[in-house]
């Protein structure tokens, strides 16, 4: 699967390459919007020169990334955003979560982990989520400098429980999302408990300000990260669209969902408007909304109600923690998006992508859009294959433009008149039955050629189908 996913992305790489040849011309403005252009999405651009730099650079880009993918975004300028929205809420918070995102990712590093996880901030989301939750839980108040004892010695532990949860979720090719820190969060309140001498734990019930409705949205994405002020969830909220609008609007779809389901429920206007109610159906409605499945109106209506699910889990799930006097903590948005990620159906609408191909939700589209497109120019490079193999074995000469010779791989025929009748003549000739899919040996033919500089699919499929069959032994 991953061969397959980076021949496609290779073979399309070529539109990119084409289009920055064409627009060399164009204006400076037009330079500068493209500049402004890369720090939007995951910043690629960005990352490629942070790889040539040297490992303390390198760490903190990791860092703030690994921030920043709390909210399933791979950015980190988005990341930046976000530690300044913490810092505004409380300094010793952000200081925590900075701590665990660092020690989180230096531990994935030291145990050899894979370095583009790693570079992703795939292993150090879960340590700021702890660090950030052990201050907020912390019956010591703020500032208490031996919190980092413990705080130091979980978040080394999240990429071994990180490691071996993939271990297991693989087989079904699904993330582990937060998992990890709720695994540790509960062990370490349950450890200590509220009579503990160093490190006692304040009570699972939330004492929560009353806001606002519409104070309520920016609350319930900022609780995401323990915050309850409405400024820090508009500066992540801005943090998400930097990166993603797709994301940034199942942000605030989802925060809205959990606000009407803790209303109709009948729940204490408190925990309602405190954002408690919409902090998991935030996090389940953007990782339905086009980031593990591709953005259709379909997934969109999946993602909604996978958040309204997500609500009513929270309620249950709260009331059974509260008897164990533990934190539900994203419990909830983990169940839930778990089963809606192994959700099976025939609609093809709703594409659940490989973890190896999942990025922000716009590029997810092109990527399937470029699917679809690999697919039907294999279609079609098997019709001309079987339509050749026909010809040679019956003797008949095709009237298109004469085979390939290694001097001629890099020029198009003159008029696509003698393509579109050879194409033709194939069509006339194509072997009934199903089509076996292209070989190891075919796909490293086609990667050759989309590498000799077919820019158009249209004129160049016979090129290609006929270099494959002269590359294929005997």
């Amino acid at each position: 699967m991953n061969a397959q996913i980076f021949v496609i992305k290779h073979w399309f790489s070529l539109t990119a390459k084409v289009e920055t040849i064409n627009s060399a011309s164009e204006p400076f403005c037009s330079g500068v919007l493209r500049a402004l252009w890369g720090f939007t999405g995951d910043m690629r651009p960005w990352g490629e020169w942070v790889k040539r730099q040297i490992l303390a650079i390198q760490l903190i880009d990791y860092i703030l990334r690994g921030v920043a993918q709390v909210m399933f975004v791979n950015n980190s300028l988005s990341g930046l955003l976000i530690v300044g929205g913490l810092f505004l809420q409380n300094p010793w918070c952000a200081l925590n979560g900075l701590l665990g995102t660092a020690i989180s990712t230096v531990s994935a590093i030291a145990l050899r982990q894979n370095r583009d996880a790693v570079s992703a901030g795939l292993h150090g989301y879960n340590g700021s989520l702890v660090g950030i939750l052990m201050a907020v839980f912390s019956a010591k108040g703020d500032w208490y400098l031996w919190l980092f004892i413990p705080n130091v010695l979980l978040s080394m532990l999240c990429p071994v429980v990180s490691s071996a949860l993939s271990a297991i979720t693989s087989k079904w090719d699904v993330p582990i999302f937060t998992l990890p820190f709720n695994i540790l969060i509960c062990l370490h309140s349950s450890t200590m408990g509220a009579a503990h001498p160093f490190f006692p734990q304040v009570c699972c019930q939330f004492q929560a300000f009353h806001v606002q409705v519409f104070l309520s949205v920016p609350v319930g994405v900022g609780q995401v990260f323990g915050c309850d002020n409405p400024w820090t969830g508009g500066v992540i909220l801005l943090a998400l669209l930097l990166c993603s609008p797709t994301i940034c609007f199942h942000a605030i779809l989802g925060s809205i969902a959990g606000l009407c389901t803790g209303l109709a429920l009948a729940a204490p206007p408190a925990d309602v408007y405190s954002g408690l109610w919409g902090y998991n159906s935030v996090l389940s409605c953007i990782a339905i909304g086009g980031v593990f499945y591709a953005l259709t109106w379909q997934t969109h209506i999946l993602a909604l109600t996978c958040a309204f699910f997500c609500a009513y889990v929270s309620s249950a799930t709260s009331k059974l923690m509260s008897v164990l006097s533990l934190p539900a903590c994203t419990w909830p948005f983990c169940l839930s998006t778990l089963i809606f990620l192994l959700l099976s159906s025939e609609n093809p609408a709703l594409c659940r992508l490989p973890l190896a191909a999942v990025s922000y939700p716009e590029e997810n589209r092109r990527y399937l859009r470029q699917l679809k497109a690999w697919g039907r120019a294999q279609s079609s490079i098997q019709e001309a294959m079987e339509g050749m193999k026909v010809e040679k074995e019956d003797g008949v000469t095709s009237h298109g433009p004469e085979p390939l010779s290694p001097s001629s791989v890099n020029h198009f025929p003159e008029s696509p008149a003698d393509s579109t009748r050879c194409s033709h003549n194939n069509r006339k000739r194509k072997v009934a039955g199903r089509m076996r899919p292209l070989s190891g040996c075919q796909l490293h033919a086609v990667q050759k050629a989309a590498q000799a500089g077919f820019s158009r699919l249209s004129i160049c499929r016979l090129r290609i189908a006929r270099f494959i069959l002269k590359c294929r032994p005997g």
